[in-house]
């Protein structure tokens, strides 16, 4: 439980990092010559949307608690739980823009905002293909030696591996996977530029 706190507490910090880093409009670990693979836009507008509902939520909450003369021991807390909420909903979605995956001539690295990351070293990689799925449940997903990471459901590409991977899910449990399934908002370009740098990988 301990450890799991401290995961958690790791996505808030590196969701409050990802906040400044939108603001200034850079981005997390994308050094110079790699290739950024973004895969936000799908989900942004939702989550702007979202967020716009919880701070009209927020402010007609506290209208009414003032109206009611709730005591300011209710209404305070309430507000603050509030308020840190849209702050979260911001940092998710900064994380995401800010964190995209990475195509090197080394390694494609695959991520979903502060919650996942992972190397895979470009001869592990055995086959890239296009691949849309309109199924996936959840964001972060292992099923059997498949890890699925899916935007809006969604995943656009499939990376098969050599051999398997040891992967580490959003809450710490680990598992191997073979076969990977994530989501590109541009996957084409993607496949291009994955294609064109890898030295290893048979034709596509």
């Amino acid at each position: 439980m301990i450890a799991i706190i401290r995961r958690i507490a790791g996505f808030d910090a590196k969701g409050m990092v990802s906040l400044v880093l939108w603001a200034l409009r850079r981005r997390n670990g994308v050094p110079p010559g790699s290739v950024e693979v973004t895969y936000a836009k799908e989900q942004t507008t939702t989550f702007v949307i979202f967020l716009i509902l919880m701070a009209l939520e927020t402010v007609v909450l506290d209208v009414i608690l003032r109206a009611i003369d709730a005591p300011e021991a209710v209404r305070l807390p309430v507000l603050f739980l509030d308020l840190y909420g849209i702050l979260i909903g911001l940092a998710v979605v900064a994380a995401c823009v800010t964190r995209p995956h990475v195509v090197t001539a080394t390694e494609l690295r695959l991520r979903y905002g502060a919650f996942f990351d992972l190397r895979i070293p470009r001869g592990q990689i055995a086959t890239i293909r296009l691949s849309r799925n309109y199924n996936e449940n959840g964001m972060v997903t292992v099923t059997g030696d498949r890890l699925s990471l899916a935007v809006s459901s969604q995943t656009n590409m499939i990376v098969n591996l050599t051999d398997p991977i040891t992967i580490t899910r959003p809450l710490g449990r680990q598992a191997q996977v073979t076969t990977i399934r994530f989501f590109a908002d541009d996957p084409t370009t993607a496949l291009t530029e994955l294609s064109l740098r890898s030295s290893d990988s048979p034709a596509m």
